[in-house]
């Protein structure tokens, strides 16, 4: 039983910020690379940003210099801080998690429920 639980999404204006966060939970045995993908209607799913457990970081080109992600491992929990925003970032951002579940034989991807990210004036 794992969730991930994703806040800080909504409505912004072109220039401004946001800051989402996703918290990991459940019977969670250990967290490898946690992200971010976002998916606009119409488009493919397509990677933002990811980070390793020691905090190695890597983002997509367009929103390199404007998105940084970071990451709590006491907390397990994710965030994404975006500024400069553009209309082009509007999306469902969703969060992902490469983990292993107490009992589990495999590591693999979970995903949160995703949240809306509109940039609009």
């Amino acid at each position: 039983q794992v969730q991930l639980v994703e806040n800080g999404g909504g409505l912004v204006q072109p220039g401004g910020s946001l800051r989402l966060s996703c918290a990991a939970s459940g019977s969670i045995f250990s967290i490898n690379d946690m992200g971010w993908h976002r998916q606009a209607q119409g488009n493919e799913r397509e990677l933002v940003a990811a980070i390793t457990t020691s905090g190695n970081t890597n983002y997509a080109d367009p929103v390199k210099g404007r998105f940084t992600i970071s990451r709590d491992n006491a907390k397990n929990t994710v965030y994404l801080q975006m500024n400069s925003l553009k209309p082009e970032d509007t999306a469902v951002y969703y969060c992902n998690a490469n983990l292993v579940t107490h009992g589990g034989l495999r590591r693999s991807n979970y995903w949160g429920q995703g949240t809306q990210v509109t940039v609009s004036s």
